[in-house]
């Protein structure tokens, strides 16, 4: 096996082979939109929620829902609402404490 420079008429096969598989624009496409599939990062998914910064109108819609949720749920004791209400209490806290962790400059 040889490392140096192909021959003559081996390069210019293979340039002609490059060519042709430029042109292919199916093939082009595959390969530009084929990703490789990765389980998430712990420590990128962390990072992420570290760095999540709710606006107050968020904050703000996710305590009337809850609210509601809370009011629905003692009501009519439906399983449906209190379980709606347990998915987006914690959801509602977190952000809630998000938004006085910004506030107070932590």
């Amino acid at each position: 096996m040889s490392i140096g420079r192909l021959p003559e008429n081996e390069q210019r096969i293979l340039d002609e082979m490059e060519r042709a598989l430029r042109r292919d624009r199916r093939l082009d496409r595959k390969l530009r939109t084929h990703r490789v599939r990765r389980r998430p990062d712990p420590a990128g998914v962390l990072a992420r929620l570290a760095a999540y910064r709710p606006r107050v109108w968020t904050v703000a819609f996710l305590v009337a829902v809850s609210a509601g949720l809370m009011v629905a749920g003692i009501v009519t004791s439906e399983p449906g609402v209190i379980w709606a209400f347990a998915a987006i209490w914690p959801l509602t806290m977190f952000a809630s404490f998000r938004l006085m962790c910004r506030w107070c400059g932590s």
